[in-house]
This record gives structure tokens, C-alpha cells and sequence, in this order.
């Protein structure tokens, strides 16, 4: 029998944007945050409606970068709280029924930018994440990796949490199947198995990588139990020498709620149990998704 698939939400940012929420570069999906949390709140339950399983916090945006390095450390902290609270909310709402909320970690010193990294300065942002999300989350989520030294960092961090950890690694968009940083599918699950991971996902990559990260992980996980999980964006092939958030990319008129189901039913059939979307990929995707997967 195959297993049930778990149903991811979407890409926040543009729901946001669709619903009239401040939209802006360096912000981003923090303004919202920052200055109409209600409509925060209101992104998530039209994906648990939706049919999604598993929410994610609003969290991606609060780093230095977005929101400045002062307001960081003044009220880095807060917002990670409370995006926390907005998705806990929405999530035990009547009708939610019991979805779970995962405090996503990003790669805080830049998306795609694994040459940005340096471990001690990406601790001290993380553990600001990580204090103010810890209350209000049921799983971890490290989200866009482009490197292991980027996901080994979090597990590090995480390592005396008894909650679920899914490491989620964003791929070059075109060849083989690669992090951003040149590293392979196969190091990758190796990580995942040795920081005890619950799931390896891949995220915020076009579609057209996926499948074959998939096949990757299936063969380097053998037969260890972790589970594999996409959710693909709707941005056109990125350049890898540019940073994801560094303007508003336009979205695919290729990607709708029926082509998006296609691309996630031949993910399943290679392995994937976890199925949802990133940038672009909204509520309609998402419903797609439930309803065409079988989801329970």
C-alpha cells in the first residue's frame, strides 16, 4: 500500500501580496509581519483550508538582511515569536483540524549564497530564531540550504530537541543534481541520516530538478528511514552567482494548479511522501494538490 502523502502549504510572500499586505524589498514577508500580522494569520488558514498538514512560520524574512542588523537584535526575537504565535493560531482554529506548524530556519546570512556563509555569525542569528520560535513549533525546518555547512549548523543548534528536524536544500536549476554549492544529493542525505533528521527535502528549485534529486536521495538513503519531500518554486532557472531575495522575481505562467499537480504526482512516484510548494506556488496549488494526491 502507498503511503499517505503529508501535504506542505505554499510560498507565503505572494499570498501576502495577493491579499494586499506591504510587499517590499529589503522586507519582504517581514513588512507583513511587521505591520499587518493579521493578514499573516489569514495567509495560513487559507492553506490549512487548503488542505495543507504542516504550516510553516513566517520567519524566513527575519534576519539582518530583511530587516536591518539594529531592528534585528532589537526585536529579532519578537517576530520570531511572533510568527510563531500567527501560525499556532491559525493552525488550532476551528476546522484546523490539527495541523502542525514548523518553525522554518533559513539560510540567514543570504538564500543561494553559500559563499556568504561563516558559521559563528549564522549561530548568532539562529539562536535568536531559535529562542523565539521554540514555544509555538512541532518541527524544525531548515529551509533553502544551499550547502552542508549551512544545515549542519542548525542540527548542531538543535541537537538536544526532541522534536522533529527536516533539512530542506535548494538546488541548482540546471545539470545534475546539485546544492548551490556544488555538493551532492548523496552528501546531503548522509547529513540528514547522521544529525538524525526525521526528512530531507528539496525546496525552492524549479520544478524540473526535482525528480532526479529525488531519485539521489532514495539511493543514498537505502533502506534508513527518512523520509523525502519537495516543494518547488515558480521562479524561472535563477543565475547562481545572484541571491534569491535580492529583488521580486517574476513567477511562470507555466506553473498553474494543474501543471503543478503533474510535476508533484511523478515526485511520489519516485519516492517523495511530502509535497507542497514555495515561492509562487499558492493556496490554489496547494488544494490541487490535496485533492489530486489523495492526501489523508
Amino acid at each position: 500500500m502507498a503511503m499517505p502523502i503529508l501535504i506542505l502549504d505554499g510560498g507565503i510572500s505572494r499570498e501576502l501580496q495577493r491579499l494586499g499586505a506591504p510587499f517590499r524589498q529589503p522586507e519582504w514577508s517581514a513588512l507583513a509581519l511587521i505591520e499587518t500580522p493579521h493578514l499573516v494569520e489569514q495567509v495560513h488558514g487559507e492553506f490549512v483550508d487548503a488542505g495543507a498538514h504542516v504550516i510553516s512560520t513566517n520567519s524566513y524574512a527575519i534576519v539582518p538582511f530583511h530587516i536591518g542588523a539594529a531592528r534585528f537584535v532589537a526585536d529579532g526575537a519578537s517576530l520570531a515569536a511572533l510568527s510563531g504565535q500567527l501560525a499556532r493560531r491559525a493552525a488550532t482554529r476551528p476546522g484546523s483540524d490539527g495541523a502542525r506548524v514548523a518553525g522554518s530556519l533559513p539560510p540567514v546570512l543570504g538564500s543561494y549564497r553559500p559563499d556568504l556563509f561563516e558559521k559563528n555569525a549564522a549561530r548568532a542569528i539562529l539562536d535568536i530564531l531559535i529562542s523565539g520560535l521554540s514555544p509555538h513549533v512541532d518541527i524544525w525546518l531548515a529551509e533553502t540550504q544551499s550547502s552542508l555547512a549551512e544545515a549542519a549548523l542548525v542540527a548542531e543548534l538543535l541537537a538536544g530537541d526532541t522534536r522533529p528536524l527536516w533539512l530542506s536544500f535548494t538546488l541548482r536549476d540546471e545539470g545534475a543534481p546539485l546544492l548551490r554549492s556544488g555538493e551532492t544529493v548523496a552528501s546531503a542525505a548522509e547529513l540528514a541520516v547522521n544529525a538524525g533528521a526525521e526528512a530531507i527535502l528539496f525546496n525552492c528549485s524549479c520544478p524540473e530538478v526535482m525528480d532526479a534529486a529525488i531519485i539521489a536521495a532514495r539511493a543514498a538513503l537505502g533502506t534508513r528511514d527518512v523520509a523525502i519531500g519537495v516543494y518547488a518554486n515558480g521562479f524561472a532557472a535563477h543565475a547562481e552567482e545572484k541571491a534569491a531575495n535580492e529583488d521580486i522575481q517574476s513567477i511562470r505562467d507555466d506553473l498553474g494548479p494543474d501543471a503543478y499537480l503533474k510535476w508533484a504526482k511523478q515526485w511520489t512516484a519516485s519516492g517523495a511522501t511530502m509535497v507542497g510548494g514555495c515561492c509562487g506556488i499558492g493556496c490554489d496549488h496547494i488544494a490541487a494538490l490535496a485533492n489530486g494526491l489523495h492526501a489523508d
